[in-house]
């Protein structure tokens, strides 16, 4: 019988080939393949066997010597790395069958794929769904390639990458890292690199995304990079002081609420540790990534994000609560404003927060100011605060006196605390009282959320505040505003250490 039987060989290693594929090799009348393959199986070739070998590229003419072969009669082998059905011989020989209407029968044996094995070597990169790309363009035009990439970045898959680099194709791979940033793939992804997985001369190492070097990489490399849970494990070191190498997990689930995420401190995946994950931060998590692979389709796709960490940090939080992608045009803030105030909380030089009204107070997490040893106050319930206003001067019409409740809670504030973290989420004649309060010298804020809301003064109040440029602020410019805002971004000010790691939510 006519017959040709395509075997995926596996990386290389005799225990990674299949008893199915040794059987094959073993009856096969004729073996038909590239030559650098014939090594792995020469022990397990029978006398008498025909071996036909062929340079790279070759593969249209070791089709058709396969179907000379077996239309003669005997059992033809072809032999493929890897799985022979993933970029392998196995599409090529189905196609070309088809092609001249050949009665050869086909039969193809499953091999262990390389990035199976490299992820055996990495841990447990593919424990949730992947895919694998190929950044070759021999055959598929790169617009193609391109489009792969960023869907599957978008989607959060876990990806392979096969050909990621050669002498000619050195540029692809530069390119496929940038667009997974673009997508919203977080810096610190983890990123498995293989090299000659399951051959003499095997490398595996772990990096980030934002620390792939891809001049460091060559064709005999697999590449896995994780999705948004991927995470590195550092596992513990055994008594007798042998190395254990880390692992890249992905879970899938089983341990969802104690699930862990990588928290890169630096680019060397050496300071990456776990942080256990409750479901609430796990949806926040993913919402922010959503916001930034939306925040890149609105530029374009052409670019990169291209904010400052703590800019993009803030505006994540200001998305995220809002659900208004506006706030990329409204969120005013000074450069480097988020990172100098959560500067001076870490350093002790802040234990205030001071809110124009309740619901600011409320929204600001307790467990971040519990960690950081920050008390918030408000004064609008302050007793002392209805005397004020009783005495103050009349207004212009000759109506009520015309300091408000928020105004008159603002001057107690600055009286005990002229040096807070000052969070306006409401009243915008509160923050126009500590604009004339700071111009007076009587207070200098360690920082300022300018988030009032509503139409009478709000415009006027935000454009006063900007001015005083040397206090760090965060300012939600037009109309536009509220306690939620202000809340969230003092939120994001608490958290700024999450920030590179792009792990929110720690204090939910």
């Amino acid at each position: 019988m006519s017959r040709i039987i395509i075997a995926g060989l596996g990386p290389g290693s005799p225990e990674d080939m299949t008893p199915a594929v040794l059987s094959a090799v073993r009856e096969a009348d004729v073996i038909v393949g590239y030559k650098y393959y014939f090594q792995f199986i020469k022990p397990y070739v029978r006398d008498g066997c025909q071996c036909i070998d062929t340079g790279m590229r070759r593969e249209r003419e070791r089709a058709e010597q396969a179907f000379r072969l077996a239309g003669s009669g005997k059992t033809v082998v072809v032999i493929s790395s890897g799985d022979a059905g993933i970029y392998g011989m196995a599409p090529l020989l189905y196609e070309m069958s088809r092609q001249v209407a050949s009665p050869v029968d086909i039969t193809v044996l499953p091999g262990i794929s390389a990035f199976q094995k490299a992820a055996s070597l990495l841990g447990a990169p593919v424990g949730h769904d992947f895919c694998v790309l190929s950044l070759s363009d021999l055959m598929t035009p790169w617009a193609v390639i391109e489009r792969r990439i960023r869907a599957a970045a978008m989607a959060d898959f876990v990806t392979a990458v096969y050909n990621p680099r050669s002498h000619e194709r050195y540029w692809q791979l530069h390119r496929l890292r940038e667009l997974f940033l673009d997508e919203g793939r977080s810096p610190a992804t983890p990123v498995g690199i293989v090299r000659q997985a399951g051959r003499p001369g095997q490398e595996v190492r772990i990096t980030t995304l934002e620390a792939l070097d891809p001049d460091t990489i060559d064709m005999f490399c697999v590449i896995i990079i994780g999705n948004s849970q991927s995470y590195v494990n550092r596992r513990p070191q055994p008594a007798d002081g042998a190395p254990v190498p880390d692992v890249i997990i992905t879970p899938r689930g089983y341990y969802r609420e104690e699930a862990a995420v990588a928290v890169t401190r630096g680019a060397c995946p050496s300071t990456t540790g776990a942080v256990a994950v409750k479901p609430g931060q796990a949806i926040m998590l993913q919402s922010f990534r959503t916001i930034l692979a939306e925040l890149g389709q609105r530029r374009g796709n052409a670019t990169d994000v291209n904010f400052a960490l703590d800019h993009l940090w803030a505006l994540l939080h200001a998305i995220h609560t809002t659900a208004d992608f506006e706030m990329e045009r409204l969120l005013y803030s000074d450069p480097g404003a988020v990172e100098a105030i959560y500067n001076k909380v870490r350093a002790g030089e802040v234990s205030t927060i001071i809110t124009d009204v309740t619901m600011v107070a409320s929204g600001i997490r307790k467990g971040a100011l519990a960690r950081l040893g920050i008390e918030v106050k408000c004064y609008l319930s302050d007793p002392r605060i209805a005397d004020m206003t009783a005495q103050a001067p009349m207004a212009a019409d000759g109506g009520a006196g015309s300091l408000t409740r928020t105004q008159a809670g603002i001057r107690l504030a600055v009286e005990e605390h002229p040096d807070a973290l000052f969070a306006f989420g409401n009243a915008p004649t509160a923050l126009m009282e500590l604009c004339d309060l700071m111009r007076k010298g009587k207070a200098q804020p360690a920082g300022i959320i300018a988030a009032p809301v509503g139409f009478v003064h709000v415009c006027e109040s935000k454009h006063m505040v900007k001015t005083f440029r040397d206090i760090p602020k965060l300012i939600v410019e037009g109309r536009k505003g509220g306690s939620n805002l202000a809340a969230t971004l003092c939120n994001a000010i608490l958290t700024f250490d999450d920030a590179q790691s792009l792990t929110p939510g720690r204090d939910l």
